[in-house]
């Protein structure tokens, strides 16, 4: 039993002309015994809350930042008509409105209501309980209880990077030919012959092809199709700091829908796998039409572990999951000890076989920082971080030595230059 606010006013309001003017048990009983039959009978009337059946429909699905409806139908199955007020409950992160809700279902009918989450944070949001109180037609007691209405929501990656897609996606239809450039991109697969003109390779002149012809022909190439691609993530520790407003995990995963989106319209087929110590998660064999999609839906869970990468196992998976040639491309840290220690040891069995991409999201306040001047605490910031910016420019040429192309931006500049490397890799043929 739950006592509501206007039970304490009357109970008040009766005890006080008492207490003044004729301050006895007799008097307080005479206020209180009536007070008390009140209540019970207002608890006796109320519409029972176990009897209660709920069910929920709605929204399963929503990128971070939107607003999800979902939706919960509260059936009334007794003879009494329900007063109520009702919560919901939803993790603190998911921000919803309204956050409780009052209604009045008659006896042995339905009414819907509507809640409206805008979570905060990416992964699976589950319902916890919906709690009822029932109240009866006095408002002076209610009967109180839960029921477990399970329902799930899972937040996706914002995918912020998507405004740079129909730009890049240009630039593939220019390295494809299917626009009006002024020089054709180059690639290794044949695509055509046409007439020679003034200016164009005489390496590229087809003599085969001039024989049967009354004009000189020449082959035109077209960028490599039907490619692998295999994405790496890194969730382990150095993908866990934040840069900025978010961690270094999720720009890296937005580099990666944008290099997802952008290959699986060039018509390359693209996997993609998350490890640290084990396989946390992974995309194979999907269709152009499907893959980014999974990948979304992939990446939505994902939190970095707090653990070192095993750069062992992370090579063995990748080398598993890329038999053929492919181009791997692995997000994760430019941190001279995790590099020298983990990944260059195992470098040369993925170079061997593979073309390697390794992308890393920097920090822009060391940029700031070393560009600091005028105080004593300046110039100590700007040496930090220009020693900071020395090690990993060294980090970098470690890695382009050993025929890893290295790409090293903010996190707002991250995406569009991952897809850029990609683009200039496959105009030279590099895949």
């Amino acid at each position: 039993m739950a006592l509501t606010g206007r039970t304490a006013l009357l109970a008040a309001l009766g005890s006080l002309p008492v207490g003044i003017l004729a301050p006895s048990w007799t008097g307080m009983l005479a206020v209180n015994a009536p007070l008390s039959l009140a209540i019970l009978s207002d608890y006796a009337l109320a519409a029972p809350v176990r009897t209660l059946q709920f069910t929920r429909s709605g929204d399963t699905s929503v990128r971070l930042g939107d607003g999800a409806d979902v939706q919960l139908t509260v059936t009334n199955r007794s003879r009494r008509r329900l007063r109520a007020r009702l919560r919901d409950a939803w993790p603190p992160s998911s921000t919803q409105t309204p956050a409780r809700q009052k209604l009045t279902v008659p006896a042995g009918e339905r009414r819907r209501f509507a809640t409206t989450l805008r979570p905060s944070r990416r992964g699976d949001h589950r319902a916890e309980r919906v709690t009822v109180r029932s109240y009866g037609p006095l408002g002076l007691a209610a009967r109180q209880g839960n029921h477990e209405v399970p329902w799930t929501v899972r937040v996706l990656p914002p995918f912020a990077s998507r405004k740079h897609l129909p730009s890049r996606l240009a630039r593939l239809r220019e390295l494809d030919g299917r626009t009006s450039v002024l020089t054709r991109g180059e690639g290794t697969e044949f695509d055509s012959l046409r007439e020679y003109v003034p200016g164009d390779d005489t390496r590229s002149i087809d003599w085969r092809a001039t024989a049967r012809r009354t004009t000189v022909a020449v082959r035109t190439w077209r960028p490599e199709r039907d490619r692998h691609i295999l994405i790496v993530l890194d969730t382990g520790r150095t993908s866990a700091g934040r840069v900025g407003d978010v961690p270094r995990l999720d720009a890296s995963m937005d580099a990666a829908l944008l290099l997802t989106a952008l290959a699986a319209r060039a018509g390359d087929r693209v996997d993609l796998l998350a490890y640290d110590r084990r396989l946390r998660a992974q995309v194979q064999g999907r269709s152009a039409s499907d893959v980014l999609p999974a990948v979304v839906d992939a990446l939505a869970p994902l939190e970095a572990e707090l653990v070192e990468t095993d750069a062992r196992g992370l090579a063995a998976t990748a080398l598993a999951r890329a038999p053929r040639r492919s181009l791997i491309v692995l997000l994760t840290g430019l941190e001279a000890a995790p590099v020298e220690e983990g990944l260059l040891p195992v470098l040369p069995q993925l170079t061997q076989r593979h073309t390697v991409l390794v992308a890393s999201v920097a920090d822009p306040h060391i940029a700031r920082m070393a560009g600091a001047r005028g105080t004593l605490d300046g110039v100590y910031e700007a040496a930090a971080a220009t020693q900071a910016q020395a090690q990993r420019l060294r980090t970098a040429e470690q890695l382009q030595r050993h025929g890893v192309t290295v790409v090293d931006a903010t996190p707002d500049d991250l995406a569009p230059a991952l897809a850029d490397a990609y683009l200039a890799l496959k105009a030279a043929g590099r895949l």
